[in-house]
């Protein structure tokens, strides 16, 4: 109940006039920024922090609060549109996204992306207000040991469930491991594979390899193909607004990713992109036992709404999850979250559990702005999907062109290296490359983001354990998720076993009458 009364109280406050234009300030600056490729919300907030010094911390944060909600959304935009994710949380909308668009269904794919971030971010917000404590409980039980043990499993369930072949998938994952792998060592000081370059040691950044497996890639591969590619002039910009179909097909995954972000965003060093790949990768197989029971056919590799419902919740309901160890603990788990806490100690505030007593209006007024930041972007961006929608009218060569210049601008502003360009361009090969063959990119993305998180903690947990390995299977998190890590990798081998039986007795059964006499 004392939950409740402080969270009305914050809403009260949140409300004022001032507050609100701060909120709605931010949630259009997020959004706009989240557009961008390779920009995103933590380097608005980042942009903004030495701006928003003279400002109480209150009207600071709820800014800052708009920011990070509207550049979850802001980069589902290109994603759907162009697919050119602005974030890395947005990639796995890529994949079912922009097939919608391609089929005509731009503005219902953006329609269930803006309410399913909107569904998403009022349940993530209730329940890091509701539980937060039970969820910092929960984060404090994970150690180097769960935190090997969740990449692992990460990993297993992209490259088997994400992709159709797993032999293509874990052959992607492999090549993003590859990737994630250059430059020094951050235990031993070593250089590896840098080949003698010196710009290789401080190996390849993530927008790089982001903007050119999705963008660049993307881009070749349309060129390769000619006059095969898709026209995008010839496709209709839908209505503003999803039809009951949509809505039935829709609501059940806003629900099911809110529930993997809500779990995953607490969590310190799982980021984003764990529970929106698995959203993805749960609706796919939801989709492929629906059409084994019913015969309705699944529309996945083809443009399938839930493929956008589902990983498009799961991001802005971990963006609310962050909160919570970043409030309770003093611990960012994301890279906006982590300039956060800077902004914090610029006001001389240090977050943990006195943070909660000592500035009990701070926090909640926080909390609430993220519910009246959530119904903003419904307001603001639902209205203008078929607006944005019409930027696949643009002439081919004016679209792809812009998306090269805009590709080449966000790897150039990293660090002003023309090095870096050269090295999008060699990724940008390999994506068209790997299109080419028909080899998944998202294993090789999710393999670059985690794959040097999971290398630091398992060589934390052994060196914490003086090289003992049962320090991976010391506690019951890591098991069961090392059981669901067997399950993963099991299900595609009996489903495979499965038909191929299949097979073989509909040969026979043909074969049967033929021989007899």
């Amino acid at each position: 109940m004392d939950t409740l009364i402080n969270l009305m109280d914050g809403l009260a406050a949140a409300l004022t006039p001032q507050n609100l234009v701060w909120a709605f300030l931010g949630v259009l600056l997020g959004t706009a920024v989240g557009v961008l490729p390779g920009m995103g919300s933590a380097m608005a907030v980042a942009l903004l922090l030495p701006v928003t010094f003279r400002l109480d911390p209150t009207s600071a944060f709820i800014l800052f609060a708009g920011v990070y909600y509207g550049g979850m959304f802001g980069g589902a935009t290109t994603s759907i549109l162009l697919n050119t994710p602005g974030q890395a949380s947005s990639i796995a909308t890529t994949y079912e996204g922009h097939k919608m668009a391609l089929k005509g269904r731009a503005a219902q794919a953006l329609g269930t992306a803006v309410i399913g971030s909107f569904v998403a971010s009022i349940i993530g917000t209730l329940v890091v207000a509701l539980f937060a404590p039970v969820m910092v409980e929960f984060a404090l039980n994970f150690g180097p040991g769960e935190y090997f043990a969740l990449t692992v499993f990460s990993f297993v369930a992209v490259a088997a469930v994400v992709s159709g072949s797993v032999l293509r998938g874990v052959t992607s994952l492999l090549i993003g491991l590859a990737i994630g792998m250059v430059g020094i060592d951050a235990q031993s000081g070593t250089a590896r594979f840098d080949f003698g370059a010196a710009s290789l040691m401080d190996g390849i950044d993530i927008v790089i390899v982001t903007v050119g497996l999705l963008a660049l890639g993307e881009v070749l591969y349309i060129a390769a193909r000619g006059k095969s590619a898709p026209n995008f002039a010839a496709i209709r910009t839908g209505r503003p607004w999803l039809g009951r179909k949509d809505l039935r097909r829709s609501w059940k995954p806003w629900l099911r990713g809110t529930a993997l972000g809500s779990a995953f965003g607490p969590i310190p060093g799982s980021g984003a992109e764990i529970p929106t790949f698995l959203s993805l990768g749960m609706e796919r197989k939801l989709a492929e036992r629906r059409e084994r029971r019913t015969g309705e056919k699944s529309e996945f590799g083809e443009g399938a709404i839930e493929g956008v419902a589902g990983p498009e919740s799961a991001n802005n309901s971990s963006a609310a999850g962050t909160m919570v160890p970043l409030l309770g603990l003093g611990l960012p788990t994301s890279a906006t979250a982590a300039i956060m806490l800077a902004a914090f100690q610029q006001y001389g505030l240090q977050p943990g559990p006195v943070l909660f007593e000592r500035n009990a209006d701070l926090v909640w007024t926080l909390l609430a702005s993220l519910l009246i930041g959530s119904v903003m972007l419904l307001v603001i961006n639902l209205p203008f999907a078929p607006l944005w929608a019409k930027l696949l009218k643009l002439p081919k060569p004016y679209l792809y062109a812009g998306i090269t210049l805009f590709s080449v601008l966000a790897v150039y502003a990293i660090n002003t290296s023309v090095t870096h360009l050269v090295m999008l361009l060699a990724i940008a090969v390999l994506g068209l490359v790997m299109r080419t063959f028909g080899v998944p990119v998202a294993p090789a993305l999710i393999g670059v983001v985690l794959g040097p998180i999971a290398e630091t903690e398992f060589r934390r947990a052994l060196a914490a354990s003086s090289g003992d390995p049962s320090i991976l299977v010391s506690s019951g998190i890591s098991v069961g998720l090392y059981a669901l890590v067997l399950v993963a990798a099991v299900l595609p081998l009996i489903a495979y076993l499965r038909r191929r039986r299949a097979t073989a007795r509909a040969t026979a059964d043909v074969k049967e009458p033929a021989e007899r006499p």
